[in-house]
């Protein structure tokens, strides 16, 4: 019998009466980036910020940034073959880094996450050393209070510089800097200064949707449609009984 990793699926859990088989709704239908944007409307729109926490713990959520992050780095020219691990900077793109190792594995491949420490200057997870890295947030922006080792904000153009400083004494290369939702002013990146011997970086910034994107949206207008995106598998399932 083939194994589960050849056939692309997963054992079914939970008890039997549970086991339905899912239909196809018309969310399911939809571009998955499309789908994201539709859950993430409620915590974005007319919100100063939002860790988007609603979205990156929820089950559906999760699978679709994951994914929508690897796609969009690679995208910007770097493939998974590119970088070794995925750092968050925040505690709102922790979940962000497990969809990314959880993404990646779905497709064969292997990579690491870690998180920046917030009171001692150092990581979590397994070494870097030697490895490429990109940092990741959920939603950075000028508007942002980062809550990285560094504590300033985008405004101040440097908000990375412990963080990079911290990597690169760990051994790192740090590639750039992903996120879920973001803006910059700047189009060539964000400027990363390391405070041990003052050297600039200028790091590619990549994100999945712009800030802009969700500035016009009328979330109760569209309320409607993280709801419907979230529930639309029970609701077919619910049908078909």
């Amino acid at each position: 019998m083939a194994s589960q990793r050849e056939s692309g699926t997963f054992r079914q859990t939970g008890a039997p009466e549970l086991r339905k088989e899912q239909g196809v709704s018309n969310v399911e239908t939809l571009d998955t980036k499309e789908q994201l944007r539709r859950l993430l409307i409620p915590e974005v729109s007319l919100k100063p910020f939002s860790e988007l926490s609603a979205v990156t713990y929820d089950h559906q959520g999760s699978q679709l940034a994951g994914h929508l992050l690897l796609d969009t780095l690679e995208e910007a020219g770097f493939g998974i073959d590119d970088f070794d691990a995925v750092g968050a900077l925040t505690a709102a793109a922790i979940p962000l880094a497990i969809s990314m190792v959880q993404a990646a594995a779905s497709r064969g491949q292997d990579l690491d996450a870690f998180v920046m420490d917030f009171v001692y200057p150092g990581i979590k997870g397994p070494s870097v050393r030697g490895e490429r890295v990109f940092l990741l947030d959920a939603w950075l922006s000028e508007k942002s209070y980062v809550q990285t080792s560094s504590l300033v904000t985008l405004r101040n153009g440097n908000e990375l510089s412990l963080d990079f400083g911290i990597l690169q004494r760990e051994g790192a290369e740090v590639l750039g800097i992903a996120s879920l939702i973001g803006s910059t002013r700047s189009t060539e990146g964000i400027e990363a200064v390391n405070p041990l011997d003052g050297s600039r970086h200028t790091l590619p910034f990549v994100r999945v949707f712009d800030e802009d994107e969700f500035s016009a949206v009328n979330p109760e207008r569209e309320s409607g449609a993280g709801d419907s995106a979230r529930v639309a598998v029970d609701s077919d399932a619910k049908e078909g009984q």
